[in-house]
């Protein structure tokens, strides 16, 4: 499974799509709410995917909950995770009944497309960054973890391996990095006692498989945004949290990425500090770019093997299944006045 995971320029394969995906370098394909146009239409696209791919492909999707969720037509209209605590009335108890209840739903729901993985959930402190906001759960450490925990708990037992983003935190730097580069300029103290600490405890717990770094600078830690540095990715996440799934960047063709160079250049550099697989995302020309320069014979890293989905029913299967009417119960539950 090679280390790219590019996208789509609408709900049909082109031919140079077809062609790419056949390249060895791809290893998966990320969906946007431009590929969607109805449920038959999405499972056919995903059929021909897998084809082109000879089936050795990660399909994956943004599917978070709230303003974050690309297909609407025929799914669960997710909530967004910073809105369970205030509609519980602060009954955390409840408030981590849903969150486990939606996570599975979320997960069920894009399992039964016959796609992998849904990038959530967000475990980004809900601080003073807008990108992030109520895509977070709360804005204490202690309320994201219970929370998330719940969430990914449903993920898992749906069948679908999770991805926390975005580590170390992006929650405390107000800039956007899909339009600029942050920088978070406190001491590592002070990252480590706030936002790392939901990445501790549920690395903990058993419950990350993947994570998704931040596109952001922590300048009394590395002069590089945390998706290329060693210190992030390898002597922190990896040795001293010993984390061993899967590091996927964040999109290349973000702002926050730039700072690296042309695309052969950011992906060579995440490749070095130790990404598995890099998003490159509406900007053809340099995915194209990077598929040119890396090696066709990249070695490849069966870490990704381990993000494919574990199981996947039939949707009509699914919604007769009491498990999936129970779910919606409780999202009719959340959503009355």
């Amino acid at each position: 499974m090679g280390p790219l995971m590019l996208d789509l320029a609408a709900g049909r394969l082109s031919a140079e799509e077809k062609e790419l995906l056949a390249h060895p370098l791809t290893g998966g394909v990320i969906l946007f709410s431009r590929n969607f146009e109805s449920l038959s239409q999405l499972q056919q696209l995903i059929r021909d995917i897998r084809t082109c791919a000879s089936d050795s492909v990660l399909i994956a999707v943004d599917h978070e909950g709230g303003r974050v969720q690309r297909f609407r037509d025929g799914f669960s209209a997710i909530p967004a995770m910073g809105s369970l605590t205030e509609k519980a009335c602060g009954d955390s108890h409840k408030a981590a009944f849903w969150a486990q209840q939606f996570g599975w739903l979320m997960a069920s729901e894009v399992l039964t497309m016959d796609m992998d993985i849904s990038f959530a959930p967000v475990v980004d402190i809900n601080g003073v960054s807008q990108v992030i906001g109520d895509r977070g759960f709360s804005a204490e450490p202690a309320q994201v973890v219970h929370l998330a925990g719940h969430f990914m708990q449903g993920m898992h037992k749906a069948g679908m391996k999770t991805t926390c983003k975005h580590f170390p935190g992006h929650g405390s730097v107000l800039e956007d990095s899909h339009i600029a580069m942050p920088v978070d300029k406190r001491c590592e103290a002070d990252i480590r006692n706030l936002d790392m600490q939901v990445f501790v405890a549920l690395q903990q717990q058993g419950l990350m498989d993947a994570i998704m770094p931040a596109h952001v600078i922590y300048s009394e830690v590395d002069d590089l945004p945390a998706c290329f540095s060693r210190r992030w990715l390898q002597q922190i996440l990896r040795d001293e949290l010993r984390f061993d799934g899967v590091i996927f960047s964040d999109d290349l063709s973000m702002q926050g990425a730039a700072m690296m160079g042309d695309y052969a250049d950011r992906a060579c550099a995440a490749l070095k500090a130790g990404c598995d697989m890099l998003l490159i995302c509406n900007n053809r020309e340099g995915a194209i770019k990077v598929v040119d320069t890396l090696p066709a014979n990249y070695p490849a890293n069966q870490r990704l093997l381990t993000m494919r989905k574990n199981r996947c029913s039939d949707r009509k299967s699914l919604e007769r299944s009491d498990l999936w009417l129970q779910a919606q119960q409780e999202l009719a539950a959340f959503y009355a006045d």
